[in-house]
This record gives structure tokens, C-alpha cells and sequence, in this order.
């Protein structure tokens, strides 16, 4: 191989080694050249290929998790929330799931879906949830407004009002077509710039330092953060024209008084989900996205099936999966709810928003740290007097021996490498209305009856994550009881103490130095110092 000649190796030579024997420095010269460019090289890719490692710390966040199949009963104001969402949890995530927010019946599957009791719900929770921590007063006490806004608070005949008003508004001629859309509802309790949450969070400082940790040469990393979506601008009187009016003046500063914020909300007929976070964490929040798979009528429509939840916290991915699953207290139902559960693990798949760089999940096994929520309907193999003996002798050992979603998870049929909190709470299904009594025991006849059964569960899967506590709540609103477990997870957070690096420009002026000087360079240089004199 043929080598440079000696008056090309000028610029490398006497910086580098400085010897007398020029024979061998030839040689010697042009393979330490080589290996200077391999480290320059070598140091220029370093510099983006950064081990996560040394740049991530773990800190402990905690999630309250709650359930709860409402019968397709419609609330009101006056309904309290505190056996569904405690007030002193103060949790830094709020995931709360319903079932049956709306009678499953044909009209409600098949037809356009009527969104006024999500809006009650989103209501209730933002009174709970957003209620000034140094006054006991109900915030709809305060003076009637027009808004739904939380600091425009209603009282509570006045909120009924208000849905009475829009009931009878979306109940004319044209009332197909009036209906209020979730997403209108939802805006007086999401941040003033929730587009951003759908996009990738990664800071810009971190996409340029690695390629690997960041979303880099995704356009959306570089969104700009006062950037704002154009349906952020419409004006909610002309787009839901017999919906809640919201005063767009007021809206920006009244969501800034939030302490906590909707991230997500979304309904499948009578499924419905909401995440909710403090104002301090919204920023931290990103890449949020939705998947419904329908498993109800003919296999496919939204009586029955999930609503999944997809967003990061820092760098840490969650899916949040709220579930209504094949009922029945048959023998071999509990196989249609395992498929049920197969089929919502296969066909759930999440949009992709990264197109390069960091991965972000598409499937729900693939994030993080994951929490499934819902009626998931099993029941206990015993019949209903057996399972009435145990329950008043509180044996809760000897009936959870028996519950199929105990069953069938041992057998590694369904569920297989998931985890959920010892059961010490009474089953949360059937009760009769407005009572504490198991429908069993008001029931006329045997085709009525019903076995108490632990149909409200939640389970968890991925490291890092603890539960805390497994609970039921005692409101009789319901059939069912609500369920509610709590978490510490781990998520893991850019450490932004740790020692920075030296720019990518004093990188590359340092690696300059050692680099030989070009022929034309040198000749140029040569040809302006004889000018000189």
C-alpha cells in the first residue's frame, strides 16, 4: 500500500513525536496519524453515543388507582366521591376508571354516544380532586356561573340545572347532531397547551447529547413550548353550541390555579378513563395516546372491551389499561374473559410518534411499568350458598382459593407474569340497590340471584413499581363497590447535576489541533509569510 511522502506528513510530525530518525518516522508518523483520526473520530461519536447511566436518576412517584362499575346510573351533584377518591390521598397521578357510565343497551352501543354523563363525572372528580386544600366548603357553593371551569364553580342545584338545560337543548329535532363532544368538555380541565402532551417530551438539550436516550430527528422534539393547537383558538359557543360555554378570556389563567390537571380522558360506550396529574408534573408528561379495542357484540362493538392509556412520566413509559370483560357466572365463561384479556393484549397497539430515535411503546407489555383496571368480571366457583357461609364467617383465604381469576392466573392462562395485591376485602359483586345487602338475598328467583363475586380488580405489571394498599369503597350508588389501590412507582428522571460535558464545537476545536495540515493550506500560508517580507 502506497504511503504519503514525507512533505505530507510536515503538519503531523513534529507536534506528535519528534525524532531524529527519519526513516523510521515515515512509517512510524503515518500510523500514529491513523490512530489520532480513529480517536477523533472516536471522540465525536462518544460525544452523542452518552451512556443513560450516568445522566438518569431514580425518584419515587406515587399513582392512586381506582375503579368502579356504576350500573349505568347518572350522578348528581350531591353525589360524594370519597369512597371512590379519598380527599387526603394527595397522589402526584390519579387513574380512574369506570364501567357502565351509561345503561349498555342498543341505543347507547349502537347509536351516537351521549356524552352528558362523562361530563358529570369530569365534574365530580375536578371538584374532588381541585378543592382548596384549606376550605372544607363544597366549591359549588361559591357563585353560579355559565362555567364549567373549576374556579367558576357551581352550586349543586345549578350544576343540575345546567345539565337539565343541555339535556332538553340536545333533545329536539336536531339533537343527533348537537351533541357535545367529549373533547369540548374535557378542555376547561386540561393544561392551555395540551397538544403538547401528545408530542415527544424529550428536552432539546437532551435529544442533541445522545442519539440513543432522545428522540433525535423527531420534529416534534423541538416543538416550540408556547406552540398551541388551532382548536385550542375555536371558540367553544360556536362548536358546541348547546354544550357547556366556556369563557375563553378566563380559561387560560383558571386552568393555571389547578392543582391538578386532566392529561387523559376517553370513552367507549360505557367505558370510560381519566388520567389526571399535578400542574408541576404536565410539563414532565408527553408522548400521551389512547388504543379502545371493542370485544362486546359480535366480537367487536364497545359494550364490552378496554380503553388503554399510553404516556411517559420523564423517562419512564406507563399504560393504563380500563377494562369491561365477558360477563356470565356460567361454568367456562371465565375462558371468554381470558380471550378477552389475549385479544386486548394483541390487537391494542398505540400510534407511533417517534419516527427515530428513543424507542416509545407501541404494544402494552413493551411499556414500563403497566396497571390494568376494571370489571374484569370473574367469579367465584362456589355455589351461592357455600359462598354465602364463607362470607359470614369473613374466610376470605378459603373464597379467594376459589375466585377463577386466582384459578386461571396460576394456570398460567391468563395473566401470566402479572402481579396484584392479597385480597382482604368482601366480594364487591352484586348488592342490591342502595343497600348493603349481596343481591342473592333480596333475589325473587334463582335466575336473578347472583353469587357475590370479586368482579373489581386491579393488577400490575413491570418493575419498580409497589403497592401500597387494595381497598374497596362502601358507596351504595352502585351494584358494584368501587375498588382502589395506591403506588409508589419508580420513574427515572434527566439528572441535571451531573457534570456537563464540553460542547460538541470545543470538542471538534481540540481534535483540529492534532490534525495534519493540508498541502494547498500549507502552500497558502507559505506564500502569505514570503509576501509578509
Amino acid at each position: 500500500m502506497a504511503f504519503p511522502d514525507d512533505e505530507k506528513m510536515k503538519g503531523c510530525r513534529p507536534k506528535l513525536f519528534g525524532t531524529k530518525d527519519k526513516k523510521v518516522v515515515k512509517r512510524t508518523d503515518y500510523q500514529n496519524c491513523s490512530t489520532v483520526f480513529a480517536e477523533v473520530r472516536s471522540i465525536r461519536l462518544s460525544h452523542f453515543l452518552g451512556h443513560s447511566s450516568n445522566t438518569t436518576k431514580t425518584e419515587p412517584f406515587r399513582i392512586f388507582v381506582s375503579t368502579w362499575n356504576v350500573g349505568g346510573n347518572t350522578p348528581t351533584a350531591e353525589l360524594n366521591l370519597d369512597d371512590f377518591l379519598p380527599a387526603d390521598d394527595n397522589s402526584d397521578i390519579y387513574v380512574l376508571g369506570f364501567q357502565e357510565i351509561v345503561p349498555l343497551n342498543a341505543g347507547n352501543v349502537l347509536v351516537v354516544e351521549d356524552n352528558e354523563p362523562a361530563a358529570r363525572w369530569l365534574a365530580l372528580i375536578n371538584r374532588a380532586l381541585n378543592k382548596p386544600v384549606d376550605c372544607s366548603a363544597d366549591i359549588f357553593q361559591h357563585k353560579p356561573s355559565y362555567s364549567l371551569d373549576s374556579t367558576s364553580s357551581l352550586s349543586s342545584s345549578n350544576l343540575d340545572v345546567s345539565f337539565s338545560n343541555r339535556s332538553k337543548t340536545a333533545s329536539g329535532s336536531s339533537a343527533i347532531f348537537q351533541k357535545s363532544s367529549l373533547k369540548s368538555i374535557r378542555k376547561p380541565y386540561m393544561p392551555t397547551q395540551r397538544k403538547l402532551l401528545k408530542l415527544c417530551n424529550c428536552s432539546v438539550e437532551m435529544a442533541r447529547k445522545s442519539y440513543k436516550d432522545a428522540c433525535f430527528g423527531c420534529p416534534q422534539a423541538y416543538t416550540n413550548e408556547t406552540d398551541s393547537s388551532e382548536e385550542d383558538e375555536t371558540d367553544d359557543r360556536l362548536n358546541d353550541p348547546c354544550g357547556y360555554i366556556v369563557d375563553r378570556t378566563n380559561a387560560s389563567s383558571s386552568r393555571d390555579q389547578l392543582k391538578y390537571n386532566l392529561i387523559s380522558c376517553k370513552r367507549m360506550v360505557g367505558i370510560f378513563i381519566t388520567v389526571w396529574a399535578k400542574k408541576e408534573l404536565v410539563h414532565h408528561v408527553g408522548h400521551v395516546r389512547t388504543s379502545c379495542v371493542g370485544r362486546g357484540i359480535m366480537g367487536y362493538l364497545g359494550n364490552k372491551g378496554c380503553i388503554s392509556v399510553s404516556m411517559t412520566l420523564h423517562q419512564t413509559s406507563f399504560c393504563f389499561i380500563c377494562s369491561h370483560l365477558a360477563s356470565g357466572e356460567k361454568e367456562g365463561d371465565e375462558l371468554r374473559r381470558n380471550l378477552d384479556v389475549l385479544e386486548i393484549l394483541r390487537l391494542t397497539q398505540f400510534q407511533r410518534i417517534c419516527r427515530a430515535g428513543r424507542k416509545i411503546p407501541e404494544k402494552i407489555l413493551d411499556h414500563d411499568r403497566v396497571i390494568w383496571l376494571g370489571d374484569l368480571n370473574y367469579r367465584i366457583s362456589l355455589s351461592y350458598e357455600d359462598t354465602k357461609k364463607l362470607l359470614t364467617e369473613n374466610n376470605w383465604d378459603a373464597l379467594f382459593e376459589k375466585d377463577q381469576l386466582n384459578i386461571e392466573r396460576k394456570s398460567g392462562r391468563v395473566f401470566k407474569g402479572w402481579s396484584e395485591e392479597k385480597i382482604y376485602f368482601a366480594p364487591t359483586y352484586k348488592y342490591s340497590s342502595n343497600s348493603d345487602s349481596y343481591a342473592g338475598e333480596t333475589a325473587t328467583s334463582k335466575k336473578k340471584r347472583r353469587t357475590p363475586a370479586w368482579c373489581d380488580r386491579i393488577l400490575w405489571h413491570g418493575d419498580g413499581i409497589v403497592q401500597l394498599s387494595y381497598f374497596r369503597g362502601e358507596s351504595k350508588f352502585s351494584d358494584h363497590r368501587p375498588v382502589c389501590g395506591t403506588f409508589i412507582v419508580d420513574v427515572e428522571i434527566q439528572d441535571t447535576k451531573s457534570k456537563k460535558r464540553s460542547s460538541n464545537t470545543n470538542i471538534r476545536i481540540g481534535a483540529e489541533e492534532l490534525l495534519p495540515t493540508s498541502k494547498s493550506k500549507s502552500n497558502k500560508n507559505k506564500g502569505n509569510k514570503d509576501a509578509g517580507t
